[in-house]
């Protein structure tokens, strides 16, 4: 798909060179990495070699229905906004979901597909999505997507898991907000794991207890380790254990072995891998990720081997919090979806996406749902505040 006259007419008006790039590799990694980390939220998976992993393996690519393209604004040599934009032809491995909108279009003889997305692909994590030196320039970005989108008749643009600085950018340029419910966990300062129990309510500080005493009692241990300490055997273990939870649930891994390989290499320090052993023999395994300055980690994947009861919460909430605790993280995301996670002190917070559909009867349609969708949101976030897990003062 090539840029056409009106995309150099835009370029003129905003005062920018705008350079559509067909892949990452063709934007300079060090200026693209420096843009992501001047942003308020700037998350690993914005990082150039996460999406270039990403494409480099074959994870998302055109084969398996993510075409990218790079929407770049530039001031002479020096890029001064971006974000990366996949056309799809399907909605799968974006974790908001906009199938009854695909439906509807079908029903009455439009197209949805393709569409254009500006997320990181099979990563619900919130973040920024339009990297831009100012406001000036993010605003410029937002504006540049839905004219481009525009001029190469595409129905819909979609930017998922947005930061609070992408906002006003967006609704600028007429997209809709949609929001959603996700659970993170704050570190309150604690000096240990049961200094963290000990701020919970009785009920809830019994049960993580009962839970944690299972998995100690049918022999599993767990060994910790990150960055280069990885070995090419924990990963390869790591990996069977994540195609197993999707081969559990009949589909094909997202994520190919060459893509942790290709992290691995390039992102080292992003990486805590929690291995279970029984029996000096590994069990299960879980991945998180850790921001640059370590203060932010997001729980990525888990698989196991063997069944054992509470395993799962043992190495995907214990275990990290744990560590989390230990290394003054400051906050735990734990991915999409979940109301048990508040069991395990994670909190509910809002995420945001933005939505511009070109079809104006269809875009109306969706505006009136949105409305209605956010007072239920309002309203789920009420009823989830009046249930804490935490002690009750006084």
């Amino acid at each position: 798909m090539k840029e056409d006259k009106r995309s150099t007419a835009v370029s003129k008006s905003l005062d920018y060179a705008i350079r559509v790039l067909p892949a990452v590799a063709d934007v300079p990694a060090a200026d693209w990495n420096a843009l992501l980390a001047a942003q308020g939220d700037p998350s690993p998976f914005m990082r150039h070699e996460y999406l270039a992993a990403l494409e480099t393996s074959g994870s998302a690519a055109p084969a398996t229905g993510w075409v990218p393209r790079f929407i770049t604004l530039w001031r002479g040599a020096q890029l001064q906004a971006g974000c990366p934009l996949y056309l799809k032809t399907h909605s799968y491995g974006e974790y908001v979901f906009d199938g009854a909108w695909a439906q509807a279009y079908a029903e009455h003889g439009w197209d949805y597909y393709p569409k254009a997305l500006v997320a990181v692909p099979f990563t619900p994590v919130p973040g920024a999505r339009l990297l831009a030196r100012d406001a000036a320039a993010r605003a410029a970005l937002a504006r540049t997507l839905v004219q481009w989108c525009g001029a190469h008749k595409l129905p819909s643009l979609h930017l998922l898991f947005c930061a609070d600085q992408d906002l006003p950018a967006c609704t600028g340029a007429g997209l809709m907000l949609r929001h959603a419910v996700q659970f993170h966990w704050r570190n309150a300062g604690w000096s240990d794991f049961e200094a963290f129990l000990a701020a919970l309510s009785q009920d809830k500080r019994k049960k993580i207890r009962q839970e944690r005493r299972k998995v100690r009692e049918a022999g599993v241990r767990f060994r910790c380790v990150r960055g280069a300490a990885i070995s090419a055997a924990d990963w390869n273990f790591f990996y069977r254990c994540y195609a197993r939870t999707y081969c559990e649930h009949g589909n094909l891994p997202y994520l190919r072995r060459d893509f942790f390989k290709r992290v691995a290499d390039a992102m080292p320090q992003t990486w805590l891998l929690f291995i279970a052993e029984r029996a000096q023999q590994p069990i299960a395994s879980s991945l998180i990720a850790l921001n640059a300055d370590s203060s932010i980690a997001y729980g990525r994947y888990w698989g196991a081997l063997e069944r054992v009861d509470s395993l799962h919460f043992e190495a995907c909430y214990y275990q990290p919090l744990q560590w989390c605790i230990a290394h003054g993280v400051h906050r735990f995301e734990g991915g999409a979806q979940g109301e048990h996670k508040m069991a395990r002190a994670l909190m509910p917070v809002r995420t945001t996406s933005a939505h511009w559909l070109a079809h104006p009867a269809f875009a109306g349609a969706v505006e009136r749902f949105l409305a209605r969708e956010d007072m239920h949101i309002a309203h789920y976030l009420d009823h989830l505040g009046q249930r804490s897990p935490f002690r009750q003062s006084g």
